[in-house]
């Protein structure tokens, strides 16, 4: 199932459930793209997909400075899950549907 598109995502925080929007387009494996959210527009990084599994990663500044959120999962359909890891602040659950 091709990745392009908008996808809703809830990320589980630290700090709680977070919602953001991802625009995301892949290109012969490579994956691109931006991450909007309370904080403004960040586009993506070192992102990757075969078709069900994605990858990507994107520098995200809040309250507690800038950290690096690295993102690693799968997509079924219309609807994306995986894991999030925040920088040094542990790691967290992310779905989502195509907007």
């Amino acid at each position: 199932m091709a990745i392009d598109g908008t996808w809703n995502l809830n990320l589980q925080t630290p700090m709680g459930e977070r919602p953001v929007v991802v625009r995301l387009a892949a290109a012969g494996g490579a994956l691109s793209g931006a991450m909007v959210g309370a904080a403004g527009e960040t586009a993506i990084f070192d992102g990757a997909s075969d078709g069900t599994s994605v990858q990507w990663s994107v520098m995200f500044t809040g309250a507690m400075g800038e950290m690096k959120l690295d993102f690693v999962g799968a997509v079924n359909a219309d609807a994306i899950a995986g894991t999030v890891q925040f920088g040094a602040f542990g790691s967290g659950a992310f779905t989502g549907t195509r907007g």
